[in-house]
């Protein structure tokens, strides 16, 4: 039928712009810097690139948080201070993407074990993964400055660095 025939090739265009991008984002010499990280694939890394850039635009990770609107925020008004709430402001695809992309690196040991403390503290699930995409934001900005792939943060049993004193 008509309609079948319209989805085909509807799917067939689909299917060649994703490979247009991939080739386009192969050829990005930060995507498979930022494909290194856990959790991040060829759709966030094509994100985080149209987005973020070469990140010299965020003197800080937090700068990056706050334009991703991952940065908590603090309301006031007059003498009433009501505490730490989600960002409603920011740029919504990244945030998704960031988010998505925690939600993805729960697989990650280091990324579940950071989720897991921040549930024992009390948050419920998705302000857990809401922390673990801000803390990821540290990680991009880094690696996109230092021009480094991601490498598992050093945890105190597999520092050498730390000693225990007798």
């Amino acid at each position: 039928t008509n309609a079948q025939a319209d989805a085909a090739a509807f799917l067939a265009q689909r299917a060649a712009a994703a490979k247009q991008v991939e080739e386009a984002l192969d050829a990005h010499p930060l995507s498979q810097l930022l494909m290194s990280m856990p959790g991040v694939g060829i759709r966030t890394a094509a994100r985080l690139l149209l987005d973020v850039g070469d990140a010299t635009a965020f003197p800080t990770a937090g700068h990056l948080a706050a334009y991703a609107g991952l940065a908590p925020v603090t309301r006031r008004s007059g003498s009433s201070i009501r505490g730490e709430h989600p960002s409603r402001a920011g740029n919504k695809h990244l945030k998704r993407a960031l988010f998505l992309s925690a939600f993805a690196a729960l697989h990650d040991p280091d990324s579940r074990a950071y989720y897991d403390r921040k549930r024992s503290e009390g948050k419920k699930h998705n302000a857990a993964v809401i922390c673990l995409a801000r803390r990821r934001c540290d990680v991009i900005l880094a690696m996109l400055r230092n021009l480094e792939p991601y490498r598992a943060p050093a945890t105190p049993a597999n520092d050498d660095t730390t000693s225990i004193a007798a």
